[in-house]
């Protein structure tokens, strides 16, 4: 890779960062090109050489969250059982620092909302991460239920997830929000039976 090739990745990966931390915190309505530009420490002119608009932008940003965030989250540790993979993943979703952390948080959580009153090239960035989330789930090899089965818990885990950090997000008391999160991640264990903790 050349020298030039290499800073305008360089730059690109630098406004994929400030646009996907801002999109979490803002939505799809935030996050004007200046701005981001400005975070990333580049030119607005520059902004025209990686994307042709705020809606590319948008889109990249997302999957560029999901991309990062995805890894972060289902880490590579080893489960004895899927119920104990599944319970792992969602008792490190569900807590206040995510809640809390919206710029680097899920982004399923902070654009789901904004998602399904998005363009369609947006909705099915949307539904394409999302797959990929559930796939990266079912990816193991931690005794468990076939196929079919798996990918309905891995969805019923996704939704209980998503779901519980939106509404503990969205409630404007602190004790109202603690107790969302701890519900839910009471009903992940209930849900799949952990009948484990996750190997060392």
């Amino acid at each position: 890779m050349t020298i030039r090739a290499e800073r305008k990745r360089a730059a690109r990966h630098r406004i994929l960062e400030a646009a996907s931390a801002r999109l979490r915190e803002d939505g799809l309505s935030g996050g004007a090109i200046a701005a981001i530009m400005k975070e990333a420490g580049l030119t607005h002119g520059t902004f025209y050489a990686h994307f042709a608009d705020k809606a590319a932008l948008d889109e990249a940003g997302f999957r560029h969250a999901l991309g990062t965030g995805r890894v972060e989250w289902i880490g590579t540790a080893r489960d004895r059982t899927w119920q104990g993979r599944l319970t792992r993943l969602a008792e490190h979703y569900l807590q206040p620092w995510h809640r809390d952390d919206r710029a680097h948080g899920c982004a399923f959580a902070a654009l789901g909302g904004d998602a399904a009153r998005a363009s369609e090239s947006f909705r099915r960035a949307f539904a394409e991460e999302l797959q990929k989330s559930l796939d990266a789930i079912c990816d193991t090899d931690a005794a468990g239920p076939p196929p079919g089965k798996r990918a309905n818990d891995a969805m019923l885990l996704m939704a209980l997830c998503v779901g519980g950090l939106t509404l503990a997000r969205a409630a404007g008391d602190l004790n109202l929000s603690d107790t969302i999160l701890s519900v839910c991640r009471k009903a992940a264990a209930s849900a799949f039976g952990a009948t484990g903790p996750a190997l060392p």
